[in-house]
């Protein structure tokens, strides 16, 4: 959070700290249980090595969802960051929808768990990707709260702004490409997600001094 978060002559907005240390726990909480729903290899005592390479083998498609949605969450928590980093002010309005936004962030554990072990299969892409436009779309307005009266700090770089907004609609550029694909190759459609570097090329302007990623 920036240094200028605060009220009148220079005193903290407790609520406003509340808001963004209890999301980031949740963030947090989220990309942990990640890794959590993988399950270890369990094999009896003396057993060969190869039979130990093929249990990991098999966790390929576990390993590979963690991958991704662990970039995904971080990602979210990255544009959550550079958003409240630019507000000053707490404002009720804004807790139902970054409310909502943390419940599809907790969500993502088991969407991730159940399109891994039903890889290439229609229904479970599917839903991991209209989870994921969910959360952009969550993302977006949680954004724009955040950088816009009577939340966002005065002194606030109007570019910076257009930059944290720009890169949230990206987000949800990708994810709705991904969806697209899921209904007719679910098989891509995790890898569809690589888009929203595309979309970001394509609708976002980064400043140039932003000393944010």
């Amino acid at each position: 959070m920036s240094a200028s978060v605060g009220g009148a002559a220079g005193r903290t907005d407790h609520a406003l700290e509340r808001l963004v240390f209890f999301s980031d726990a949740v963030f947090a909480i989220a990309i942990t249980l990640l890794i959590i729903e993988i399950r270890v290899p369990h094999l009896a005592k003396g057993s060969p090595d190869i039979a130990y390479w093929a249990e990991l083998v098999k966790l390929i498609p576990s390993l590979w969802g963690w991958l991704i949605s662990f970039a995904v969450i971080g990602f979210f928590w990255m544009g959550h960051h550079r958003a409240f980093a630019m507000t000053a002010h707490y404002s009720s309005r804004i807790l139902g929808w970054n409310m909502a936004f943390l419940a599809v962030m907790a969500f993502m554990p088991f969407v991730t768990a159940f399109m891994a072990q039903n890889r290439n299969e229609g229904v479970p892409s599917i839903v991991y990707c209209a989870t994921l436009l969910l959360a952009a779309l969550l993302n977006i307005r949680v954004v724009r709260m955040a950088t816009s009266p009577p939340m966002v700090d005065a002194g606030a770089d109007p570019a910076t702004i257009r930059y944290a907004r720009g890169r949230g609609i990206a987000v949800a550029a990708g994810a709705a490409t991904a969806l697209g694909l899921a209904f007719f190759f679910p098989t891509f459609a995790q890898i569809a997600l690589a888009s929203i570097g595309l979309w970001q090329r394509l609708l976002v302007k980064r400043p140039a001094d932003s000393p944010l990623a």
